[in-house]
């Protein structure tokens, strides 16, 4: 990047924190328009069955915090989950306040059938990269993600 008499200049396209969201953005709504026209779910609705299925009985507050989503959209979420009979809630079993939330049959069979869709995208994309590309860039972002789980704020 260019110095100019104010410092270094700053170019929006070449910012790597904008650049990641661009990229993540535009991954999550390919794949978003493929599960949503064929399964009529949101991209909330498809993280929590891939959370409850990796790991089932956690709570709408713990999956939430991995999802980085707000209360609310992971609480009208578990609603329409529930109303569709893919999960069940019940009194936690460590917390008595908070309820875990269950897969039902019905919701680990819509997974099964998400996980295959998800695959098949996550194909297409490595099969546009190539292989040594996908390798590098998974490398890449493995090294990366636990960095900026510490703080880099600077502070």
């Amino acid at each position: 990047m260019n110095d100019d008499a104010f410092g270094p200049s700053f170019h929006l396209d070449a910012f790597l924190p904008y650049m990641l969201n661009q990229v993540a953005e535009a991954v999550s709504k390919g794949f978003q328009a493929r599960y949503q026209k064929d399964f009529g779910i949101t991209r909330t609705q498809w993280r929590i069955l891939a959370h409850l299925f990796g790991e089932d009985g956690l709570t709408a507050k713990e999956i939430g915090t991995r999802i980085h989503e707000d209360k609310v959209s992971i609480s009208r979420a578990v609603a329409a989950l529930e109303a569709a009979g893919h999960l069940v809630r019940h009194q936690g079993r460590k917390d008595r306040r908070f309820e875990e939330l269950h897969l039902t049959p019905p919701g680990r069979v819509l997974f099964q059938r998400l996980s295959e869709r998800a695959l098949d995208y996550e194909g297409d994309l490595s099969d546009h990269l190539g292989a040594d590309a996908t390798q590098r860039l998974r490398a890449v972002l493995a090294e990366l993600l636990p960095l900026l789980t510490q703080d880099l704020s600077g502070d």
